[in-house]
């Protein structure tokens, strides 16, 4: 035990190393379970904040659509959707390229923060791609876990489509808090935050 806890803090396995260097970045920058955490849009909720649209590039997906802004989607819809805004986030961290997550995101979104602000954001996740890109091309193949059961809820007279979860990918799982507006005819993301 203390040889394995002298390689940690003293860098003796390297991978190990970097894994728990990017957990303790991610718990950080994307907010930990004790209620403390790093948010782009409002200073009082727990998640990170950025947005994708639901385009079926996946033909196996259904669209997400809703009649109004108040329907939540249907489970396939759901699950299209935050498979959607895991894929686009993977080929952000990925490309390091953050122009079509801006480009998609809210209008809320974009009149308070800027791409550089989001690319700034996750340079964890970018500089450690090799670990994290993996995990997250696995979300295709795999069904969201939602917990608690995805909801409709009101803030300052906007709905908001909560949906958190995980995708039980490995060799860890990827844990996702999403909050989506019904704006321009379809879900858009507000909010993103991704543990792994």
């Amino acid at each position: 035990m203390k040889n394995f806890l002298n390689q940690i803090l003293f860098g003796k396995n390297t991978k190990l190393s970097g894994v728990i260097a990017l957990s303790v970045v991610a718990l950080i920058a994307l907010g930990c379970t004790c209620n403390k955490s790093f948010d782009l849009l409002n200073s009082q909720t727990n998640t990170n904040s950025s947005r994708t649209t639901s385009n079926s590039s996946n033909s196996a997906s259904e669209p997400t659509r809703a009649t109004s802004d108040s329907d939540l989607p249907s489970d396939s819809e759901l699950q299209a959707l935050v498979k959607e805004t895991t894929a686009d986030f993977a080929n952000a961290i990925e490309t390091n390229d953050f122009s079509e997550l801006y480009s998609k995101s809210s209008s809320d979104f974009q009149l308070q923060f800027t791409e550089a602000k989001l690319k700034t954001t996750f340079e964890t996740f970018v500089e450690k791609k090799e670990l994290i890109v993996p995990a997250l091309n696995k979300v295709p193949g795999t069904k969201a876990n939602f917990s608690p059961v995805p909801s409709i809820k009101t803030e300052r007279s906007l709905k908001t489509l909560v949906a958190n979860g995980s995708f039980p990918t490995r060799p860890f799982p990827v844990k996702f808090e999403y909050e989506y507006v019904w704006q321009d005819d379809e879900w858009k993301l507000m909010k993103i935050s991704v543990k792994m």
